[in-house]
């Protein structure tokens, strides 16, 4: 297949911050390209203004036990990407989808999955918190522990009614397989398996009450979850699932009205379509998770709500690969998205740019971070533009 870029032109973006695309969009990888998997990245802002970003790093996923959660800073006013540092490391698993995240109380989070038995849904939830992170290199780690969630029986409940509300039967297996429906029915009642497996993906959204809420999800029931704590974290417990046909990795964003809108990685049949679930009461209990209009892979992805009350989503916009990479705007709050840019798009189809990352930093600027991964290996790339630069023509 067609390369998309010379691997001479790769190396000489690495750590420049050359213009990608018109004189608005700036991108540069945060490393140098490397063989083995670099994958899922998150990004903060830290109250001084650096940029955080990490990601998971080793010879593959799940079944790579040297994968650890590693990052880099970038000074306040600097071009640069520091050089790579540890950020996290359970000894002998795999360390997972790390999600960083900034409290009301200027506190630095990492979030992240330890990955049991080299089964995904064997996971373990995992946090670090750190009051020192605004010096040079990795935070300084005050505090870490479990976030162990306990489903109840409403679990097994919610998952069995959501799917009568669906209507489709067993749905997504043939005639000869076990039914999708009733093994997943069948573990909700199980106390053990609906507590384990809930892995982090994207960030935690923080609303008007205080409440936190870290969007959760299970490959081993394949539905959304929300951790919420209404104590700045000391306490954790589970809201009702999110359940659809395939829905994965949630994604939360608030309208004006409280309403909370979730957005959805589609693993569940064709066609691939985002999917959407919403809840009225603060993230305790979700609708059925349904098909939207936009493209989806089965690859993760990220929407924000702007400081000027527009929606801005991070997302592959294809229903099969993860070649082209898009954003786009909404100024009603999800229901149309007419603005769309590309920050990457590989015609040969041999590269794949995913699982984005977004904030909207101080000075108004978005930042994405993503998997970046060429025929000459991986990294994560950073790039960050105004908001103006989705509705330029």
């Amino acid at each position: 297949m067609k390369r998309l870029f010379p691997a001479a032109f790769l190396a000489a973006v690495l750590f420049t911050g050359q213009a990608l695309a018109g004189s608005k969009l700036q991108g540069e990888l945060i490393f140098p390209l490397r063989p083995k998997h670099a994958h899922s990245s998150s990004i903060v802002q830290a109250p001084n203004g650096d940029l955080l970003v990490c990601w998971y790093y080793g010879s593959g996923e799940r079944s790579a036990n040297d994968v650890v959660i590693q990052g880099a800073r970038r000074k306040a006013g600097s071009r640069r990407w520091s050089p790579v540092f540890l950020m996290a490391d359970t000894p002998d698993l795999p360390d997972c989808n790390p999600v960083l995240f900034i409290d009301n109380q200027r506190q630095l989070w990492l979030f992240w999955v330890a990955v049991r038995a080299n089964r995904w849904e064997q996971s373990i939830l995992r946090y670090r918190t750190s009051r020192h992170s605004l010096n040079d290199g990795p935070p300084q780690w005050d505090w870490q522990d479990l976030i162990i969630l306990k489903p109840g029986d409403r679990f097994a409940e919610a998952v069995k009614a959501d799917f009568d509300s669906l209507g489709m039967g067993n749905g997504l297996w043939a005639e000869y397989a076990p039914p999708y429906r009733g093994l997943i029915e069948e573990a909700a009642r199980d106390p053990v398996k609906r507590q384990a497996g809930w892995m982090t993906r994207t960030h935690p959204v923080i609303l008007p009450s205080g409440r936190i809420l870290l969007p959760l999800y299970s490959d081993g029931f394949v539905v959304g979850l929300v951790a919420i704590s209404d104590d700045g974290g000391r306490h954790w417990r589970a809201s009702l699932p999110i359940v659809g046909w395939g829905p994965s990795q949630p994604s939360i964003v608030r309208r004006r009205d409280g309403t909370l809108v979730a957005y959805l990685r589609d693993d569940g049949p064709k066609p691939g379509r985002v999917q959407m679930s919403t809840s009225t009461d603060e993230g305790e209990t979700w609708s059925v998770a349904r098909d939207t209009d936009i493209l989806n892979p089965g690859s993760s992805l990220e929407v924000i709500a702007l400081r000027d009350g527009r929606w801005l989503m991070v997302y592959n916009d294809t229903e099969e690969g993860r070649y082209s990479l898009a954003v786009s705007l909404s100024a009603d709050e999800g229901k149309t998205w007419p603005w769309k840019r590309h920050l990457e798009v590989d015609p040969g189809r041999a590269s794949a740019f995913a699982y984005p990352s977004v904030i909207q930093a101080s000075d108004g600027t978005v930042h994405v971070t993503y998997s970046y991964q060429v025929p000459e290996g991986q990294s994560i790339k950073h790039v960050q533009f105004p908001p103006g630069w989705v509705t330029e023509k």
